[in-house]
């Protein structure tokens, strides 16, 4: 009986084990942004832009309500981790809404908005089903952390620490 709980322990292991990738793919480092600036940017430019780095990135907008309750989190992981390079991924309904909500949370970091919001190659290769969202890239460019929702989980605490 044991070697029958042990077997369907590590079937179920294998079975439950998400399939996260480790670096993005050449659709999603190729599509396009835009900088506050109003310049069209590829995300492969905007990662290149904290090369060496770890990189916190935060897809977000300003009319989600969890995204707001997220950023004292998110301020208190800057606070910690200062170091850290924090990209803010807008997936706001405009450009306006975008900056505004910048300003009236007082959102510090490095700020891209998705025209297309969801439906671009960037969203369908991170399968963007929940916002917030954070990721973390590590030094090397690998993606550490695919896919947690809270700025304070364990699992992007331990990536940045590393």
């Amino acid at each position: 009986m044991n070697k029958l709980a042990y077997i369907f322990i590590l079937l179920f292991a294998f079975l439950s084990c998400k399939n996260e990738p480790k670096v993005f793919s050449e659709d999603a480092l190729n599509d396009t942004f835009l900088s506050l600036e109003g310049e069209s940017v590829t995300f492969k430019s905007i990662l290149d832009g904290h090369k060496g780095k770890s990189i916190v990135i935060d897809i977000w907008a300003s009319w989600c309500a969890d995204c707001i309750k997220g950023m004292p989190k998110v301020k208190a992981l800057q606070a910690q981790f200062p170091e850290v390079s924090y990209v803010f991924l807008s997936l706001d309904r405009g450009e306006e809404a975008w900056k505004r909500g910048l300003e009236k949370y007082s959102v510090v970091g490095d700020h891209y908005y998705l025209p297309n919001a969801k439906d671009c190659k960037f969203a369908d290769f991170v399968n963007i089903s929940w916002i917030p969202r954070y990721m973390v890239i590590n030094e090397a460019g690998e993606i550490v952390v695919f896919d947690v929702i809270e700025a304070d989980d364990d699992k992007l605490i331990k990536a940045i620490k590393k």
